[in-house]
């Protein structure tokens, strides 16, 4: 999944972003309202963890611009303001799923999936092809039954093209599926983890390439 954490407070936000990207999501993050905004334009996020009390633009005007997307994201409003009218107004304004600050962080990470399988664009929860079967939820992944020792990335990089199938991804696909907007373009990563993805996976092989498509599980 795709993340976007948008949160003024930098700490928390840079603390919330790497502990998501521990749990294998691709995260970015705004610090204001109005960065968040142009980043909501130019990507796909599966879930946005947004704060209401923003600068730039105020959470609740850039969670009534999010839901207004044709194709948009789930939104969890995360907030100090953790009152019953405070929950009303927020859900009442399109966001999907409200938690109030302090907040426990194994609970985000549930809410979080939860919201990304909600998701009109989502698919099962266990994903199956070829022999393999990963369930994002439980993080486990077998092949003919056997259980897979994958990294963070080996893992999200698998579930991107599971989820993909039997679609190509470029390379380009999985920078942004599996990493996040800092990644360069121009890296060798995706090639490396493939590589090492395929070696754990054994014979026969699953997963093919095309010279200028990309990658894809068959």
């Amino acid at each position: 999944m795709r993340i976007l954490v948008v949160e003024d407070a930098r700490e928390l936000a840079d603390v919330v972003a790497e502990g998501l990207r521990d749990q294998g999501m691709a995260v970015d993050v705004a610090y204001d309202g109005i960065d968040a905004a142009g980043k909501v334009d130019r990507n796909t996020y599966d879930v946005v963890v947004l704060d209401r009390d923003l600068p730039g633009m105020h959470g609740d005007a850039l969670c009534q611009v999010i839901t207004a997307r044709e194709a948009r994201a789930m939104v969890l409003m995360l907030t100090a303001a953790g009152s019953a009218d405070d929950r009303v107004s927020g859900l009442t304004l399109g966001a999907d799923d409200y938690l109030a600050k302090p907040f426990h962080f194994p609970e985000l990470v549930l809410r979080v999936r939860a919201l990304g399988r909600r998701r009109p664009a989502a698919r099962a929860r266990t994903l199956r092809a070829a022999g393999i079967e990963l369930d994002p939820i439980t993080r486990t992944a077998t092949r003919a039954g056997v259980p897979l020792s994958l990294s963070v990335k080996e893992f999200a990089l698998l579930e991107a093209l599971l989820r993909a199938t039997p679609a190509f991804l470029s390379a380009e696909d999985l920078l942004e599926q599996v990493w996040d907007e800092n990644a360069d373009p121009f890296t060798n990563t995706v090639t490396v983890t493939i590589g090492r993805l395929r070696r754990k996976l054994g014979e026969p092989q699953v997963i093919a390439t095309m010279a200028g498509v990309g990658y894809r599980i068959v």
